[in-house]
């Protein structure tokens, strides 16, 4: 996901709005209204690609379960076991386990995104028969979100012999352009979690998660939530998101500036990216992937690019200059190599936190975008053809190509 200025052609990011909720949920009309993200639920599209998929139930089943409910334990009970359901069963879907539910292609992140939001509307309007405030409902919300995006079953083996990859991916976005879209790195996500991958120096396991496109939840610290815990732990991480057409970049560095672009909920954020002690937070971050060995890698049909290039204020001046090789000292960042939406904001944010950990000289991380993922020549209305599923399958296989790579490239350079 780049800035609308920096890419062409691709698409925009949404914001949880509506969390609010009365004191009280136990008279008719006094639920929270539908967020945007989840009026969107009522098109064809989305009512299709869920009949298509089978997930069509996952709303339904929740209801069923929060009417059981008679206390806020049992339903947070109920969301949390609905929510890592959910998430299983579309890595499931997405690897071959169990039943394709319809006609589909297995490897489509979108049953996932519209499933959870048709869960999501469930939990907000449900007026249950004991007192469920404002914070109550959000928190269950907020557990429903984060156990159905994998953010709480990441799980990686412990001792040595299997090296540890994390990687992250995101929902669909610049959903009122095309409703029909689908984000690759959301598709990887479900199709490399738990997997093994076998690289030059042996076995490494893959734990993923994905994020929303929103600018609120990655205001309220959403990344470092999910991540703090687990990049102590692993041997190479990297967020992944949809970028240029045509190509993969491996981005470089990345800058502490939003710009602006609509997210799912339709709102934007012009901002220095907020994070915790803002007075010692730099204007740009770094890779420590092993970006030369990925691009000489042949890893599949699609070009991989080291993206070098930001944008910044230089120091001492007031406009915006692009600046293909990276930014210079004491510049203002404007646009990551990444642009200044939520891909540059989720690998600004991993790689800061990587190196307030002190981890910066001994884990490789960055952030890998994918090429846009583009329905078949004159396709405006179907939400699916086989040039649509092929180029998905391709830019997943080359995700995990150059996970490969990075593995065994990393390995080779601390031996």
């Amino acid at each position: 996901m780049r800035s609308v200025r920096v890419r062409i052609g691709v698409l925009g990011l949404a914001l949880l709005t509506g969390l609010t909720a009365p004191t009280t949920a136990t008279a008719a009309g006094t639920a929270p209204s539908p967020t945007v993200e989840e009026r969107r639920l009522d098109g064809a599209a989305p009512q299709e690609i869920l009949r298509r998929s089978g997930f069509a139930d996952a709303a339904p089943e929740l209801a069923r379960a929060l009417d059981r409910a008679h206390s806020y334990a049992q339903a947070r009970r109920a969301v949390v076991r609905a929510g890592t359901e959910l998430w299983r069963r579309a890595v499931d879907r997405a690897q071959g386990r169990g039943p394709a539910g319809g006609d589909l292609s297995r490897d489509d992140d979108r049953p996932l995104y519209w499933a959870r939001l048709g869960m999501t509307r469930e939990l907000r309007a449900w007026e249950p028969g004991f007192r469920l405030d404002e914070d109550r409902r959000a928190r269950l919300l907020d557990e429903l979100e984060r156990a159905s995006r994998g953010q709480t079953t990441i799980r990686h083996p412990h001792g040595k012999g299997v090296k540890r990859v994390l990687l992250t991916g995101f929902d669909p976005f610049t959903l009122d352009r095309d409703i029909r879209i689908s984000n690759p790195s959301g598709a990887v996500a479900l199709a490399l979690d738990g997997t093994v991958i076998e690289t030059a120096d042996g076995p490494a396991r893959i734990e993923t998660a994905v994020f929303p496109v929103r600018w609120r939840d990655f205001t309220e610290g959403t990344v470092e939530r999910a991540l703090r815990p687990h990049l102590p732990g692993v041997d190479l991480f990297t967020t992944v998101s949809q970028g240029r057409v045509g190509r993969f970049d491996v981005e470089r560095t990345n800058g502490a500036w939003r710009g602006g672009f609509g997210d799912n909920e339709n709102t934007g954020r012009t901002e220095t990216i907020p994070v915790t002690d803002p007075a010692s937070q730099p204007q740009w971050t770094s890779t420590t992937l092993p970006y030369a060995e990925i691009v000489a890698a042949d890893t599949g049909r699609f070009p991989v690019y080291d993206n070098t290039g930001v944008t910044e204020i230089p120091a001492g001046g007031t406009e915006p200059v692009v600046r293909p090789q990276g930014p210079t000292p004491g510049s203002t960042a404007r646009a990551g190599g990444g642009g200044d939406y939520l891909s540059n904001e989720i690998a600004y944010r991993a790689t800061l936190l990587r190196d307030r950990l002190g981890l910066r000289e001994e884990l490789p991380g960055g952030h890998v975008h994918t090429p846009v993922l583009q329905f078949g020549a004159g396709n405006t209305t179907e939400v699916t053809d086989p040039e649509f599923v092929r180029n998905r399958l391709d830019i997943i296989d080359q995700v995990r190509s150059i996970v490969t790579v990075a593995v065994s490239a990393t390995e080779r350079t601390r031996g």
